[in-house]
């Protein structure tokens, strides 16, 4: 397997996570009843009030915004911030009950990127991007 830039990696992870989490909340939709129930403001018994669909959008934010911050930020502040997002992004993708096929799939799955990002960032002991740069030849200017 070829090397890849760690701040690459957990860029892609987080976006597998991402389209996972997605695609399984689009599949649902196509279960029958699944739309009637959300009409009712209730689903499995809980009321879908603007708090909980707050709390959703600001679970879904971690993911996201880990995206682009595995980029822009520097291994020492990446390391532990991954080690948060990577925790609450696996507390809050357990599926609700009652559990089908589907949504133990994908949460295999995404279990799966989330132990790879710790596994990735666990790893991680230099800046590998900072020490490809420094032993990068110079360009020449005239």
């Amino acid at each position: 397997m070829r090397k890849i830039d760690p701040h690459t990696k957990l860029s892609v992870l987080w976006l597998f996570i991402l389209l996972n989490i997605i695609f399984k909340d689009l599949h649902q939709f196509v279960m029958p009843g699944v739309i009637a129930r959300l009409m009712t403001g209730e689903f499995n018994g809980v009321p879908i009030t603007e708090e909980l669909m707050l709390f959703g959008g600001i679970v879904v934010s971690v993911p996201i915004g880990m995206v682009p911050l595995s980029h822009l930020v520097q291994r020492r502040s990446l390391r532990p911030l991954t080690y948060c997002a990577a925790a609450l992004t696996t507390v809050t993708m357990v599926p609700p009950q009652p559990v089908d096929l589907d949504d133990m799939y994908h949460f295999g799955l995404q279990l799966v990127a989330v132990g790879a990002i710790i596994w990735t960032v666990w790893q991680w002991r230099e800046d590998v991007t900072a020490q490809a740069a420094a032993s990068a030849p110079k360009a020449v200017s005239r």
